[in-house]
């Protein structure tokens, strides 16, 4: 784990190599809750006052992947950032559930027990699904809806090459190993600053090996039909996405494609998308500071 002033030096450093001024670093404060019967954990940027932003990362990832851009929205908004069922320091679904209701759900009780009024969603990949089907229930009491690298129709090759990075090896003798393989994976990222953000999503185990935390269990043996019965139910209930809504799509992404992000903006009742130069799938990790490029007129836009 990384102590208090590693986080800190790591919000520095990682703010720098993004060319970001931050008017002043911070840490989050770490907060759990129960909905239903599972408890969440979550940071909280502070500023309650301000209106609510909630961000969702995407599978195996955690609640730290939108750090930097969360410190650089927080003296203008609440910003809230959710681990997930079965990923960072939130619980594993004991009957391993991860279906697409139950992450919506998760969020219908999130917002509703931190009283959250109109809120606007940014999801990524995994929470982007989430946030799309939170919207198809619940748009017209949100502000607006973000999505990063995702809809509906993905490229299974891209989605592939995801899930094989993630399930294989599960246990590695050192932090570092997990580094080099996530270098290959992302040759984008600095070694430093990616060793520092893995800690945040890595756990030693008592035989002294180190292991993801997010659960082995959550991808479906039927995760190929899910995907496909998930897409067509977003494609036939889209109209009711009628938040205004901005896609984002990383240039060098292979999981989300310009056409697959014109075809759903174009079927959206308020939509539109944009490509992000410099970012692969996870852009807010890749190009912090143009996915704020792009969000903060958005929310202007959109009188947030």
């Amino acid at each position: 784990m990384l102590t208090e002033i590693e986080q800190l030096e790591h919000l520095r450093l990682a703010s720098d190599v993004a060319g970001l001024a931050v008017p002043e670093i911070v840490l989050p404060q770490s907060h759990q809750i129960v909905v239903g019967r599972m408890r969440f954990h979550y940071l909280d940027w502070g500023n309650s006052r301000r209106r609510p932003i909630i961000f969702l990362h995407g599978g195996g990832l955690n609640a730290h992947t939108w750090d930097v851009v969360c410190l650089m929205l927080r003296n203008d908004y609440h910003c809230l950032a959710l681990d997930q069922r079965g990923h960072g320091d939130s619980e594993w679904e004991p009957t391993a559930d991860y279906s697409f209701d139950s992450q919506i759900d998760d969020i219908v009780g999130f917002i509703e027990q931190l009283g959250l009024s109109r809120p606007l969603l940014v999801g990524h990949s995994m929470g982007g699904f989430a946030a799309m089907g939170y919207a198809m229930r619940h748009a017209a009491s949100m502000s607006g809806l973000m999505l990063v690298d995702v809809g509906p129709e993905l490229s299974m090759d891209g989605a592939k090459r995801i899930r094989e990075f993630i399930s294989q090896d599960r246990e590695l003798d050192s932090v570092d190993e997990f580094v080099e393989r996530a270098l290959a994976f992302n040759p984008m990222r600095k070694p430093t600053l990616l060793r520092r953000s893995l800690l945040h999503n890595l756990r030693k185990l008592p035989n002294g090996k180190w292991t993801w935390k997010h659960d082995p269990n959550r991808m479906s043996p039927d995760l190929n039909k899910e995907r496909i019965e998930r897409a067509q139910h977003i494609i036939d209930e889209i109209h009711r996405i009628s938040c205004p809504t901005l896609i984002l799509r990383g240039e060098r992404s292979d999981v989300f494609t310009d056409a697959n992000a014109e075809k759903f903006a174009a079927a959206l009742p308020n939509g539109r998308w944009t490509r992000v130069a410099g970012a692969g799938h996870t852009i807010q990790g890749d190009n912090p500071r143009a996915l704020l490029a792009e969000l903060r007129p958005f929310l202007k836009e959109i009188g947030y």
